[in-house]
């Protein structure tokens, strides 16, 4: 089923916009927009008990955002007249809702429990997913019990991920998050930069007889990924002399299994992927297998369990009380009704690093689109921005802006009610300062407040917080390898949320090709002597030529 046949959408040439629901939504935030957090917590001193919801381990609590009873039914009303829950079933069947390339989004199979059945093209690919995941198991305890070994014999102790894109970021933000649960004796690197430091600086201190490189590529022909593959099989094969060591010390993960087997590694090391993944969604697919040889399989499964959990709950509650919809929601409510242009993602843990660079890619590559699904310019603001820091790091870096600065920044705040590491009073204070942040952003700090407190007058202007600034936070107990898969579901389903409200495809990412085609054609241009003809701009010719005066030391 293509998108024009499911039921309910409408007219979709009409801009979103233009909608009843919409109008509606302009109208009440004029009504409201002047409204304080702290006005709304006076009139209802529930709220905070109220505007909160539960799900797959994860509590939300939305209360501090600058919503009211209507506007949550409101946006309800929005995400119904774009046709979401329809929208949701049609991805979880397996139709063909990326309409650009003419494929489904199925991400969500790779997490679907034996027995499931959803049939694309006439194959079972739950069925197909699960054979690949008891592949990648073998493999893993393989490589984890030193069962396999590297070319002369010795345990594969390193392993290094070599990919880009959602080909890296998955991976490594996943392993650094779920670094507690990994085995100690093994030390996990990524690679995905051209630039060759990443490359050198990852195998400088290791020996070719203990590393493993996994080489991520759904087409094995992604000229980073393939350039700094060359490089590792020459690393490897001038360590220990003999071409036939590609063999012993590689694994890929691609559909394209004959450029892998050309390349030289074994065809029972070739991990496969489908075409109704796509990168930023793949992190648990055989993309995945770093992270597998870090945690084991039976950790890798719990991370599956998450991912189900939130699947299972976005599919089947009802939108008011589903978090992704309500996350979605309300990152449409601020984008488009109050102009915020930017989105802090701010985990109160430190496992959590690299969460916010994840989910930079996953909704700035999914919802950055200009045109909607038929190809007609939209007249409302997509994708916000998404940055962020770990825990009281961002306390001492940005967080100044978020208080008193001049631009209304939503965030989202992530914490644990028990940390992995007990040291002392760290959990509670690190906990304190996220709650406290919270607090402070909604309410801030009132010159008459300062007054009383006794601030001299020409300081109350600089400390006084005007607050009004809105968050929602999401807690779980601690961070595992279940509660991972969960939030990082949660975000999945946030994202393809806002793209059913914006009507845009959140699938297709064609603005990264240009720039990549384009270094096609700059790169001979920088390379071949003597130097050719130049047919760019004025400005693209003058770096041309500048950047190899600086090579060749002619400058």
């Amino acid at each position: 089923m293509t998108l024009t046949q499911v039921a309910g959408l409408g007219d979709m040439r009409r801009s979103v916009a233009s909608g009843r629901a919409w109008q509606a939504l302009i109208g009440h935030h004029r009504k409201i927009a002047d409204l304080s957090l702290s006005e709304l917590f006076d009139e209802d001193p529930k709220r905070g008990e109220r505007l909160c919801a539960e799900a797959a381990g994860f509590y939300l609590d939305y209360s501090k955002n600058r919503i009211t009873d209507e506007t949550l039914t409101l946006l309800t009303d929005l995400a119904r007249s774009q046709g979401l829950s329809e929208r949701i079933a049609a991805m979880f069947r397996g139709d063909t809702i990326n309409t650009t390339e003419n494929r489904a989004a199925l991400h969500v199979a790779l997490r679907a429990p034996v027995g499931t059945h959803i049939e694309l093209d006439g194959r079972d690919v739950v069925a197909e997913v699960h054979d690949m995941l008891a592949r990648m198991a073998d493999f893993s305890e393989g490589v984890r019990t030193a069962r396999l070994r590297g070319h002369a014999g010795a345990p594969l102790r390193n392993v290094i991920n070599i990919g880009i894109g959602g080909s890296d970021l998955g991976p490594e933000m996943a392993y650094e998050a779920l670094r507690h649960y990994s085995q100690r004796d093994m030390r996990f690197r990524f690679v995905s930069n051209v630039d060759a430091t990443a490359f050198v600086e990852a195998t400088r201190d290791l020996q070719a007889s203990e590393t493993l490189f996994i080489v991520c590529s759904k087409t094995f022909k992604t000229q980073e990924t393939l350039e700094n593959a060359q490089a590792a099989r020459a690393w490897c094969v001038g360590q220990l002399g003999d071409e036939a060591a590609v063999a012993s010390h590689f694994a890929a993960v691609s559909s394209n299994v004959p450029g892998a087997i050309e390349f030289g590694i074994a065809q029972d090391r070739v991990f496969g992927l489908w075409d109704w993944v796509g990168g930023r969604y793949s992190m648990d697919s055989a993309i995945g297998l770093s992270l597998m040889l870090a945690i084991g399989p039976a950790q890798f499964e719990e991370m599956l369990s998450g991912f189900r959990a939130m699947d299972e709950h976005f599919q089947n509650a009802p939108l008011p009380a589903n978090l992704p919809v309500l996350m979605g929601l309300l990152a449409v409510w601020y984008a488009d009704f109050f102009g915020a242009q930017t989105h802090a993602v701010l985990p109160y843990d430190q496992y959590l690093v690299h969460l916010p660079a994840y989910l930079q890619q996953l909704t700035m590559e999914s919802n950055g689109k200009r045109v909607t699904q038929e190809g007609l310019e939209v007249d409302y603001a997509t994708a916000p921005i998404i940055w962020g820091e770990v825990g009281t790091n961002g306390q001492h870096s940005f967080y100044q802006l978020l208080h008193q600065g001049t631009t209304l920044i939503p965030c989202d705040f992530i914490g644990f009610g028990q940390g992995l590491n007990p040291l002392g009073r760290h959990h509670d204070i690190l906990m304190a300062n996220l709650i406290a942040q919270t607090e402070a952003l909604a309410f801030g700090k009132t010159e008459a407040e300062l007054r009383a407190e006794g601030s001299p007058a020409a300081l109350v202007p600089h400390r006084c917080l005007p607050g009004n600034r809105p968050s929602s936070t999401l807690l779980a107990q601690r961070l595992t390898p279940h509660t991972l898969g969960a939030l990082v579901a949660l975000y999945e389903h946030s994202v393809f949320t806002q793209g059913v409200i914006w009507n845009i495809d959140s699938f297709d990412q064609w603005g990264v090709e240009t720039g990549k085609v384009l270094a096609q054609r700059t790169l001979p241009e920088l390379e071949s002597k003597p130097m050719p003809e130049l047919h760019h701009d004025s400005s693209t010719n003058t770096l041309i030529r500048r950047y190899r005066a600086l090579r060749d030391g002619a400058v």
